[in-house]
């Protein structure tokens, strides 16, 4: 098995078949201490000593089948944390049949431990931070490498287990996992908490692992969907994703059954930092898609493909993330596609293509990171995160799509290799080989793709797919009028330009603002007159207008987008918030400093991000 570069554990020696965790959850001291008993299989003989990913924790005992096993930890690394070295006290073996390996022999391996206040796995928020503000919440974030900080584990992608959970919150609080409910009872040593449990049959990876803990309800929403958040916005949420059952059925039909039992969404307090987060089972949400129009629900369609992209079939290590993404994206835009329509699916793809010119001008056009595969040796995942494996690795589908004779031919790819890969984790390598057996008769035009422009090569993709422009061209020409504007031709411009747009098309005309020079304060100033999108609270429009604003210098624009940046803590919004207005010289200092008064609020990962954006150190406080 090829090695992961961001894990310590040691894959060629053994396998983890199954958790069982046991989580007692202290919100006074915020951590958790806990117990988990991994089912390991030997994958060699003489098999002794193993590895464990850890970060920041505090382990108390090792057991191998009920006896004490020495344990050691090795050195700290800066971002993969702390490898947890167990030595056995006895020898594991093969079995053999006919001199042929058949299965290694198994071990449960009982860690006691307890996370640390600062896992970077988990965010513990205090009652004024909710909506409810009188309870205490917890949520975890695994993706890529933080399941180490939360539980000791083989954690990497490439390894898959099945998991069953008990988990003790006081008795005010209800808990949720990416698993299925499976019953509740008084916690026997303290009457003042409840046990909950969760079982996942379903082999997953480590960093799907997820735990909320918080002032919970839900509503139906589908014979096999519940919402599940705060009851002060539940109704709201209820209403926002009532299409949830039409979505599911869809990517049925696209990419198979279901196999995951479950479908709930659950909506998180602002401080997530993703926009949806594929946790099986339960989708994890942020509360910026309430729109109230249902009109920013294809972050759900996203996370609904995940459950056969990323979820079934996962990529082996972080370098082939686009393989998770870039399907993802593909699958999405296929629901869009059959719900909406195939100039809707063109419109969303233009969109995507101006996503990834954002990226890789944010990161240089030369930077390794933007390759499609890049070498992680040695680079944090959080810090490589970008559009790239999601839109390079949509264009590159889509490129093969046009080159293989349309979406119903590619889409049977998908399908196929879906099926093929199910329940397995794979590298770009192996995706490729498969493309190219399932294409067979086409391989003269397949080797005329350039395979290493397309994957090892910064920047954008060597071709540029030519999408439908139907629904973009009432945004073009709306923007190419303000581009062409002149102070005397702005009395032109009516409230009727833009209420024609759906918001789809509204966001795609700022977005095309956003990719040319500033505009002049006065016409940006005219805009507001005419539009009023001051009073917008589509969270993906009013994103774009204050970076609009922000960038034709307007003043009054910059605690809006302040605001903005700390009332929420998506990351897709924060950050380029952040340093839209780090970057108006006069706001310079008033970025940093409304950052260092908001950091405590954010997600450690956000504030790790912001705070290298803004160029700010570690401990730089709010008096300087």
């Amino acid at each position: 098995m090829s090695a992961d570069p961001c894990s310590f554990s040691s894959f060629a020696r053994c396998l983890t078949k199954h958790l069982n965790l046991f989580f007692h959850v202290d919100f006074a001291r915020r951590v958790i201490r806990g117990k988990v008993e991994l089912t390991v299989e030997a994958l060699e003989d003489r098999f002794s000593s193993l590895t464990l990913d850890s970060r920041d924790m505090k382990i108390d005992s090792v057991r191998a089948n009920g006896q004490a096993a020495s344990f050691s930890m090795g050195a700290k690394h800066s971002f993969k944390g702390t490898p947890l070295e167990i030595k056995l006290p006895f020898d594991l073996s093969r079995l053999y049949l006919f001199l042929e390996p058949i299965r290694g022999q198994h071990v449960i391996v009982e860690v006691t431990y307890e996370t640390s206040p600062s896992a970077t796995a988990l965010q513990w928020l205090a009652p004024e931070q909710t909506a409810g503000k009188k309870q205490p919440y917890l949520f975890s974030q695994c993706q890529a490498h933080h399941c180490r900080s939360m539980v000791p584990c083989q954690d990497s992608p490439s390894i898959k287990f099945t998991y069953y959970a008990q988990v003790s919150v006081p008795k005010d609080l209800v808990a949720v996992m990416s698993a299925i409910r499976d019953g509740q009872e008084v916690d026997p040593k303290d009457n003042e908490r409840i046990i909950y449990h969760f079982r996942q049959p379903v082999a997953m990876p480590s960093y799907l692992i997820a735990i909320v803990v918080g002032a919970l309800e839900s509503r139906v929403i589908g014979p096999r969907s519940r919402v599940w958040s705060e009851k002060e916005i539940v109704e709201k949420a209820a209403a926002e994703f009532s299409e949830t059952e039409d979505m599911l059925q869809t990517a049925e039909q696209l990419a198979g059954p279901y196999v995951w039992g479950q479908y709930d969404i659950l909506v998180l307090p602002p401080s997530f930092p993703y926009g949806g987060m594929e946790n099986p089972c339960l989708t994890f949400a942020t509360p910026t898609l309430l729109a109230g129009d249902k009109s920013l629900a294809n972050v759900i369609a996203h996370e609904i493909s995940h459950s056969w992209t990323g979820n079934l079939v996962t990529n082996k290590t972080w370098e082939h993330f686009w393989l998770n993404e870039g399907h993802t994206v593909y699958l999405e835009r296929m629901i869009g596609r059959s719900m909406e329509s195939e100039q809707f699916r063109q419109f969303k793809a233009m969109g995507g293509w101006k996503d990834l010119q954002d990226s890789v001008n944010t990161f240089g056009a030369n930077n390794p990171v933007t390759n499609l595969v890049p070498s992680l040796e040695e680079v944090d995942p959080d810090e490589a995160y970008s559009s790239v494996p999601y839109e390079k690795g949509f264009a590159l589908l889509y490129h093969l799509e046009e080159l293989m004779g349309g979406p119903e031919v590619f889409m049977g790819f998908v399908k196929s290799y879906i099926q093929m890969f199910a329940y397995s984790s794979v590298t770009t390598e192996q995706w490729k080989d498969y493309l190219y057996t399932y294409f067979k008769d086409k391989v003269d035009i397949l080797n005329k793709v350039d395979w290493n422009a397309w994957m090892f090569t910064p920047g954008m993709p060597p071709v540029k797919p030519q999408y439908d422009t139907t629904l973009a061209n009432a945004c073009i020409a709306l923007c190419q009028r303000w581009i062409k504007a002149k102070d005397q031709d702005l009395d032109g411009f009516k409230e009727s330009d833009i209420k024609a747009l759906s918001s789809h098309q509204v966001i795609e005309f700022l977005s095309l603002l956003l990719q040319e020079d500033a505009l002049p304060l006065t016409h940006v100033k005219k805009m507001q007159e005419v539009y009023n999108l001051d009073t917008c609270m589509n969270s993906e429009i009013r994103f774009r207008w204050l970076r609009l604003c922000v960038r034709s210098k307007w003043e009054d624009a910059v605690p809006k987008a302040l605001q903005m940046a700390t009332e929420q803590g998506r990351m897709k919004f924060t950050r380029p918030l952040f340093r839209e207005v780090y970057n108006f010289e006069k706001f310079h200092d008033e970025a940093v400093r409304v950052f260092l008064g908001h950091r405590g609020e954010l997600h450690s990962v956000t504030a790790a991000l912001v705070a290298k954006d803004l160029k700010v150190g570690q401990n730089q406080s709010t008096g300087q």
